[in-house]
């Protein structure tokens, strides 16, 4: 595998080089409605440069899903925390309501009815 990989590193650097090679022509870079920005670089490095800048973006736009992200899951986290304790103080407030300590059990194949609203008041 890692033969593998450096065969794909020497192409990529071949590629590189090779290509800053045939675009060395001139780009004239300037802001025409301010004479204090004018520049020349070759058609490579302005290539190059807006790839940095792009990869540079695209890091922090990650860096900022991951953030939003992590606050999604301690908050998702946290109501899961809450529900497993309302539900422990359900189960021990219904020990403590029931004669034998034990919830009721329902035999296979018994059928059951949900409980009427009289029943629960």
């Amino acid at each position: 595998m890692k033969v593998i990989y450096t065969v794909i590193v020497a192409i990529f650097v071949l590629f590189i080089i090779t290509f800053s090679l045939e675009n060395t022509a001139p780009v004239n870079l300037g802001y025409h409605g301010f004479d204090f920005f004018k520049r020349s670089l070759p058609t490579y490095m302005l290539i190059f440069l807006s790839f940095i800048a792009g990869v540079i973006f695209t890091g922090f736009m990650g860096i900022v899903e991951r953030f939003r992200l992590t606050r999604t899951i301690n908050r998702l986290n946290k109501t899961i925390r809450d529900l497993r304790r309302e539900m422990k103080a359900n189960e021990n407030e219904h020990k403590n309501n029931s004669n034998n300590g034990n919830p009721p059990c329902i035999d296979a194949g018994e059928k059951t009815t949900p409980p009427t609203s009289e029943a629960i008041l």
